[in-house]
């Protein structure tokens, strides 16, 4: 008999999350919002968890986000790092980010 064991993948501020291959963010015109597409899984992220996700391209440093959110939202990047970091970690956990 065989088990597998996943390792969870652990955020650093030198990984550069991306989604999975087989997620995508999706608009939809009926409910006028965007959707994270997963097999058998539908997410309606609020408007914040949807700018991260949007940043998830794998280019970025999960620092870098944290620095282009906190311009965008004009607060020091000490203060939303944590928050960022834990959204990060949380959807990497639930397989959609990639780090």
């Amino acid at each position: 008999m065989m088990t597998l064991v996943r390792e969870r993948a652990v955020l650093s501020t030198s990984s550069r999350p991306m989604l999975k291959r087989y997620c995508r963010l999706q608009f939809d015109p009926v409910r006028d919002a965007w959707a994270l597409l997963a097999p058998e899984r539908v997410y309606w992220p609020n408007d914040v968890s949807l700018e991260i996700l949007r940043l998830c391209d794998g280019q970025r440093s999960a620092r870098e986000i944290v620095d282009r959110l906190a311009e965008q939202y004009e607060t020091p990047a000490e203060d939303i790092a944590e928050d960022v970091e834990d959204f990060l970690q949380e959807w990497a956990d639930r397989l959609v980010v990639a780090l």
